[in-house]
């Protein structure tokens, strides 16, 4: 069989395998882990700041049942409780550009997750596909600003 032949052969194949192959159509995977609509029920609990682990500058989200826990570092966090950082170019000195993308963190039920602090991580793009879970860089650093004698609270990094 001349070279050309089994060339053709073989790129089809692959072609036909690729399409029979499910994989990432370009969503993301797996939802983000906070709604699309967030913006009409979280509530600013940190300004738009700069961000050292963040590249850019962040403005930190609470959803209704993350609020009290968050704001006032005494209760406990409920399960599923999000907590979302809005990271935004490092020269947009206001947070009211557009958003470059998310960090979200949500609540695990306690001791169920000791290697992610009982939370569950996401990355999220702007366009809201997931790019990340579970990064080892969030639960590093979180671990360091989420205690309490340094104004953390329950690996959130509360600073005021």
């Amino acid at each position: 069989m001349p070279q050309r032949a089994v060339l053709g052969i073989l790129a089809t194949l692959a072609a036909l395998a690729l399409g029979a192959c499910g994989g990432d159509d370009g969503d993301g995977g797996d939802p983000p882990l906070f709604p699309a609509d967030y913006a009409t029920t979280y509530q600013q609990v940190r300004n738009c700041r700069n961000s050292i682990e963040h590249p850019g500058r962040i403005r930190v989200l609470a959803a209704p049942d993350a609020l009290a826990p968050y704001r006032g570092r005494s209760g406990p966090f409920p399960v599923g409780a999000v907590v979302l950082k809005e990271v935004y170019s490092s020269i947009d000195s206001s947070c009211a550009a557009e958003i470059d993308n998310f960090a979200v963190m949500v609540k695990l039920e306690p001791g169920s997750s000791p290697d992610t602090l009982d939370w569950s991580w996401q990355e999220v793009s702007f366009d809201r596909k997931k790019t990340a879970t579970d990064v080892p860089r969030c639960t590093t650093c979180h671990a360091r600003c989420g205690v309490p004698a340094e104004g953390g609270y329950d690996a959130t990094c509360t600073h005021p």
